[in-house]
């Protein structure tokens, strides 16, 4: 019997052995529910600054032509202030999250940045990079209302092809964000909801499903 738990304990050990070397284990929980809030708050901001009018249909049809968005001061100040917003939320949700995942990482005795970490980033820009250019495209031809349901489009697949170098509960998290940019390209006029669910509320209910899965 005794010999029996030994060799669990050995396989047990072995398999976290190999999980390190090939997973990127160090992400965590709590940075998930950090980006989830930022996401709210900057989602927040831009619907407190301007009306919900502009997350539905601004010109008639809701078609948003290259030449109404350069005529249009109202949907200027809304681009910019969107831009300013979002590279706001990204540098404290990044800022947040490496922070959080180097503390877990330190408490475990495990490397942030090594040859799996390098794979996982790849994995996750490469389709994240192809969907920023590809909503640039859309906005550059007009199709204004498609660039939200875009971002959530690809976000959810960069997430999910990420999910092979880290937890696969990752994979679930694209998954819904994928659904969810289905939807906000079926309802067009909601991007705001549809963000404040899949970058605010599905963010912190996976940090929280992983913290108290994983780490407590």
């Amino acid at each position: 019997m005794q010999d029996n738990l030994t060799h669990l304990d050995q396989l047990k050990e072995i398999r976290q052995i190999m999980e390190k070397s090939t997973k990127f284990i160090s992400l965590s929980g709590i940075s998930g529910v950090w980006v989830g809030f930022v996401a709210l708050a900057g989602i927040a901001a831009v619907l407190f600054s301007f009306d919900s009018y502009f997350f539905t249909r601004y010109s008639e049809g809701g078609v948003y032509t290259l030449d109404k968005l350069l005529n249009c001061k109202e949907l200027h100040k809304l681009i910019r202030f969107v831009l300013i917003d979002a590279v706001i939320m990204l540098v404290l949700a990044i800022g947040g999250a490496t922070l959080f995942t180097m503390h877990k990482a330190k408490k475990k005795g495990l490397s942030v940045w090594d040859n799996t970490a390098k794979r996982f980033l790849v994995s996750l820009m490469v389709p994240l990079a192809t969907g920023g250019i590809f909503t640039l495209i859309l906005i550059y031809h007009g199709m204004f209302e498609m660039a939200g349901p875009a971002t959530l489009i690809f976000y959810g697949l960069a997430l999910f092809n990420a999910g092979r170098y880290t937890l696969n509960d990752i994979r679930f998290l694209g998954l819904f964000e994928i659904l969810l940019g289905l939807l906000a390209a079926l309802f067009l006029g909601y991007t705001a909801i549809f963000w404040a669910i899949g970058f605010g509320l599905l963010h912190i209910i996976y940090g929280l499903v992983m913290y108290f899965k994983y780490e407590r």
